[in-house]
């Protein structure tokens, strides 16, 4: 009896643990200043729009994933997912526990004369077991999930660089999946 109480403790502590690292106790704070059906955000500085025909948060696995995905007319694009979603809140992105939560920065660079010539470079986090940024779900609606994010990510298949976003806001077009 002692080893099944040993037991349950143990599996309550975990749980404890991986469901009150997931999202913590905030609202997800403010909603950020993306128009309407698109991502916005500062990558290193320069400025990033998504454009709204290809930018939707999607809400799957009876509603505990959230993928958003956002692409501009330049050929760059990030890629958000949250496993163990739960509405809004605040979702780290890394450490030891939240790996799982994760984003990433791309740039496609198109070679007109042969598009077979041209390369994408991704920019991932996290990238090690250290937090490495957040994305604050401050509002989802039926049609809508608004928000802000920001995260440093590497270049881990090529030269090894950081990207640092910041300012990241959305205020996407809400998708169900099973």
């Amino acid at each position: 009896m002692r080893k099944l109480n040993q037991f349950m403790l143990l599996i309550m502590t975990v749980s404890l643990v991986t469901f009150s690292s997931c999202k913590s106790d905030d609202d997800g704070g403010s909603p950020g200043t993306a128009p309407s059906g698109t991502l916005t955000a500062t990558v290193d500085g320069g400025s990033f729009q998504s454009l709204d025909i290809s930018s939707s948060a999607t809400v799957s696995n009876g509603g505990q994933n959230l993928t958003i995905i956002a692409t501009n007319s330049d050929g760059n694009a990030f890629a958000i997912n949250i496993f163990g979603y739960s509405g809004p809140g605040t979702y780290p992105l890394g450490g030891d526990i939240n790996i799982f939560n994760s984003a990433s920065y791309s740039e496609t660079d198109v070679d007109l004369n042969n598009p077979t010539n041209s390369t994408t470079e991704i920019w991932q986090a996290p990238y090690n077991d250290t937090e490495v940024g957040e994305v604050n779900i401050s509002e989802e609606t039926n049609t809508n999930v608004i928000g802000t994010f920001n995260f440093t990510a590497k270049n881990v298949n090529g030269d090894q660089s950081e990207k640092t976003i910041t300012n990241g806001s959305f205020d996407l077009s809400k998708e169900t999946a099973n």
